[in-house]
């Protein structure tokens, strides 16, 4: 059961993760307001990395950024050592 909730955790935060970072590249696109970088690296230490290096680069937003992209990686590198000892 604990198991289950913690995957459950996971895809619940990376939708919502998913759904801020696509707002944040059609806002990019139209000039609007733009979600902070700040806002986007919590919901990844959240546990929304997944979701935000897949849309990286689907959607080609902040992928060429170095200071964003090494962060994310960074924090993606942290949940799978996270992950893995979890579920041992």
């Amino acid at each position: 059961m604990h198991n289950y909730l913690c995957w459950y955790y996971v895809g619940t935060i990376n939708f919502l993760s998913a759904i801020i970072f696509a707002y944040d590249k059609h806002a990019a696109i139209k000039g609007r307001s733009r979600v902070p970088e700040r806002t986007l690296h919590f919901l990844e230490l959240l546990g929304g990395v997944f979701a935000n290096i897949l849309l990286m680069y689907m959607l080609r937003h902040k992928n060429r950024k170095f200071s964003y992209w090494m962060w994310t990686w960074l924090v993606l590198i942290g949940w799978i050592i996270a992950l893995m000892s979890f579920n041992n």
